[in-house]
């Protein structure tokens, strides 16, 4: 325990716990909007605010590593090495968490050529001799030989940083049989694997403590080694340099040259706005009070903020309901709790009240208008909510935002998933929820009432963080197009269930003989379907080979396996590789058959929110997954079919879009001229490439041109653009580079454009949705490059996600006078069940909707397609 009457000086090793909580706390779970990851420095305050609150030290210091380039490893290049990489996502915490700290008055210290337990050492001695009682706070056990009868060690454990164990000499003497100065020389017989000096072998703790114990110091156990008997004792005679070189180097150094008085680590309290704006940048809202408080500030409380106390929720009637829409620009929160698909209870709210209605025939018929007209109505996860209305044949126009789709675009690399997750983040409150683990909640959690009354206000709070297009892609893109999936999940799509069960026996026996023919290749049957078997069969059996090394072995994957077959030509590959395609497209279709529903169509889910880049997913069942191009693929397009009572089904996609969003972000002429010639924009560029006439442009050189194009696009290297070609290196670095010589708008834009997100953090599309990017600016060069290809298609991908959806609401828009019906968005393609007599009513409107979708300096050109199936109206 500490004396009470003398100051405590608490000195911490900053890099060895904020490692620690790294781990301590999920990586994904703390990330800012600029996708900054913050676990380890919120780990590591959470900490920090319990040691000042619990030890209440007189004064701090916390100590950090300034790289591996120190006297030990000097004299011992081996030190530290075989540790496993820094995680990239660590990268970047130390030096914000640092600015925490420095806001927070706390003294900060770092020397080149030492570690911070040198740091350590020399403050615990300084300490000790100018009186005070000194704490020292690290997860590096060499901090032991400092434990004394004025030095307490707080250890973390195997839990993480939230439990410290408390070291003095009696806990170090009870734990390691030795006093606290000893301990350095059970490691230096014992070895440090976190260090890489490697002890005696077969000299464990009790061994080295027996032989202190009996010769009283590592200094006499060395002298006399001769007499040690044994194995044990030849070990270490023929290892004693080992023992003085580890004695040398775990000797904590405590006589730094560290120009900084120890009272001027006083704790006087925090700089609040420092504090704030760094918590701010970092989105530590819960955090903020507690180091506030901790750190004795005068105003731990937000400035001149009455936090809200949520209305009393009133239950009212169909007919009471009449007061709440007299406004029609006044924004309303609404939820609607949903029972088997339909509406059971509204919640209304405004900024302060809140009412709550039970869903019948009088609610229903006294709030029809206000949900058909543009009445502005906020909600949160808004789909499955708009769909139940539906249901209950209640049309719902007016959702002005959704605050769940709001936060993703605020963080689309990290979306919050709830109205809980927001209200944490945006209001640092907290929603009544129900304990989850007790079977009769003490709380019910928060009611529709008061779900609606929170969504209004965090809806609020996010809009306000987003800038000005950010929120014209909430508001004229996201907000329409929720609407519109709405409705196209609702109708789904008329599946037929005999040909997907004719497909999938026919796949199923094709499976069987394909296995068949792969055992014969080895001589015996073994699970295809298992990558330990096939690393026996491959690696040891076959002796092909190795692939990339993983924690269980070598990688069996469809791509290791794909250039496996390439070097070998091993016919057991190439039937595994069948194999697993075909059971594939198996899977695919029992998903797809299983998901047909009693009216006989598949409904889809829509994910609004489930990519960075704005692109729409779906699942349950995952559509997008559907193989194109293949005799298989046809036959399960085939089985999406027009519904009964309707003449077609029509299907539209973009053509070359991502290349046509290059031409306009570019402008390169060459380009440009192409789209507008309306010429065959593959041949075009081979023309240009191989220096021939468009005409004598080969299949060959068309393709890889085309792979060229593309690849670019997605940040394609000459090595990436080689192996999949299946050329040379040198053939796919010519080609490129004759690529950029003829289009050298391209090279600029993308050079450019890597440049700007690195500036700004961020790309941009051309509508203003943005996808921050963080590891641009990363030490770590494999999170940098990655970041680097991702941001070169991240405005290309975004703006065609953005036309997509702005075409699909405007058609669904369209058609909503007309029996005709959007069904599907997949990919670059939409589909409408035509009804009789209104096709050419439907083409038109799809034809103009999807052209005019985005105003670029190059046609959007559509292909349309008629058929009484899917893949019968493909074009």
């Amino acid at each position: 325990m500490t004396d009470p009457t003398k100051p405590t000086l608490l000195v911490v090793d900053g890099h060895s716990l904020a490692f620690r909580a790294f781990f301590a706390l999920p990586v994904d779970s703390f990330q800012n909007r600029e996708g900054q990851h913050t676990n380890g420095i919120h780990g590591f305050l959470s900490m920090f605010i319990n040691l000042l609150k619990n030890e209440k030290p007189t004064h701090v210091a916390v100590a950090f590593d300034v790289s591996d380039k120190t006297f030990r490893k000097a004299e011992y290049p081996e030190y530290k090495e075989g540790r496993s990489e820094t995680p990239a996502e660590f990268a970047g915490q130390i030096p914000l968490l640092k600015q925490c700290l420095e806001a927070m008055n706390i003294t900060v210290l770092e020397k080149d050529g030492f570690e911070a337990d040198d740091i350590l050492a020399t403050l615990a001695r300084r300490g000790v001799e100018e009186g005070y009682d000194v704490l020292v706070c690290s997860g590096d056990r060499d901090s032991i030989q400092l434990v004394n009868q004025h030095v307490t060690l707080l250890y973390p454990s195997v839990q993480g940083v939230s439990q410290l164990k408390r070291y003095d000499p009696p806990a170090v003497e009870e734990r390691y049989g030795i006093p606290p100065h000893q301990y350095p020389d059970v490691a230096a017989l014992v070895g440090e694997k976190a260090d890489n000096l490697p002890g005696v072998p077969k000299v464990g703790e009790k061994t080295a403590v027996k032989w202190l114990t009996q010769f009283g110091s590592l200094d006499a156990i060395i002298e006399g080694a001769d007499g040690i008997k044994g194995v044990v004792g030849q070990n270490l005679r023929d290892h004693l340099d080992d023992v003085r070189r580890n004695r040398r180097l775990n000797r904590l150094l405590d006589d730094l040259d560290i120009p900084v008085d120890l009272d001027r680590m006083e704790v006087t309290g925090a700089d609040d706005q420092a504090v704030r704006d760094i918590f701010s940048q970092l989105e530590f809202r819960s955090l903020l009070k507690r180091v506030l408080d901790a750190m004795g500030s005068g105003d731990a409380t937000e400035p001149d903020v009455e936090r809200p106390v949520a209305p009393a929720v009133v239950e009212l009637d169909a007919e009471a309901l009449a007061g709440w829409f007299t406004d029609p620009q006044a924004p309303i929160g609404l939820t609607v709790s949903v029972q088997d698909g339909l509406p059971a209870r509204l919640g209304l709210a405004t900024a302060d009240a809140a009412v709550e209605v039970p869903w019948n025939a009088a609610t229903q018929q006294a709030t029809a208008s206000w949900f058909a007209g543009d009445a502005p109505k906020v909600m949160c996860d808004a789909k499955t909510q708009v769909k139940a209305l539906r249901r209950a044949g209640v049309d719902v126009r007016g959702v002005t935002n959704d605050a769940l789709i709001a936060g993703w675009i605020a963080r689309p690399a990290l979306p919050d998933k709830s109205l809980a997750h927001l209200v944490t983040r945006y209001l640092d409150e907290k929603l009544p929820e129900a304990d989850p683990n007790q079977l009769v909640p003490e709380n019910d959690g928060a009611t529709p009432g008061q779900l609606a009354w929170y969504t209004l206000r965090v809806a609020e709070a996010v809009v306000a963080e987003l800038p000005e297009r950010s929120r014209e892609v909430l508001f004229d893109i996201e907000m329409p197009t929720l609407l519109a999936l709405a409705d196209m999940e609702l109708v789904g799509v008329a599946v037929s269930h005999e040909k997907l069960s004719g497909l999938r026996t026919e796949l199923r026996e094709r499976a069987a003989t394909i296995a068949q023919q792969a055992y014969a290749e080895i001589g015996r049957e073994v699970n295809l379907g298992s990558p330990k078997q096939l690393q026996q069969v491959l690696f040891e059996e076959l002796d092909l080979p190795k692939t990339r090394k993983t924690k269980t072995g070598y990688t069996t994957d469809a791509g290791a396996l794909a250039d496996l077959q390439v070097k070998t030509g091993h016919p057991f590959l190439g039937q595994l590789l069948a194999h697993r395609e075909v059971t594939k497209l198996a899977q695919i279709i029992e998903s797809l058959d299983g998901a047909i529903a009693e009216d006989a169509r598949v409904h889809t889910t829509y994910l609004q929110t489930g990519s960075q880049t704005g692109r729409l997913s779906s699942t349950d069942p995952n559509l997008q997954n559907i193989p194109v191009r293949t005799e298989e693929s046809r036959r399960i397009r085939a089985a999406f079919e027009v519904g009964e009572g309707y003449e077609a089904l029509l299907t539209a996609d973009y053509s070359q879009i991502e290349m046509r969003i290059m031409a306009h972000l570019s402008a390169d002429p060459g380009l440009v001229e192409a789209f507008r010639a309306g010429e065959d924009l593959h041949r075009y560029v081979g023309a240009q490439v191989f220096g021939v006439e468009p005409a004598d442009v080969s299949s060959e050189m068309r393709g890889k041109v085309k792979a060229m194009s593309y690849g670019l696009v997605y940040g394609l290297s000459a090595f990436g653009l080689a192996k999949q070609l299946g050329i040379e290196q040198k053939e796919a670095k010519q080609l490129m580079l004759g690529y950029f010589e003829r289009f050298g708008a391209v090279r600029d834009y993308l050079r450019a454009s890597v440049e700007q997100a690195r500036e700004d953090g961020y790309t941009e599309t051309i509508f203003g949705r943005r996808r921050p990017f963080p590891d641009l600016t990363s030490p770590n060069r494999v999170l940098r490059e990655n970041a680097e290809r991702a941001a070169l298609n991240a405005p290309i991908q975004g703006s065609a996600a953005d036309i997509m959806k702005i075409a699909l609401f405007r058609i669904h828009e369209d058609l909503r006078p007309l029996a005709s019906r959007l069904l599907l968005q997949i990919h670059d393609e939409v589909v409408v069940e035509v009804a009789h007599g209104e096709w050419d009513q439907v083409e038109k409107i799809v034809r103009e909707r999807m052209s005019q979708a985005a105003d670029l300096v190059v046609p959007l050109a559509v292909q349309v397609g008629r058929g009484a199936d899917w893949n019968e109206a493909a074009h």
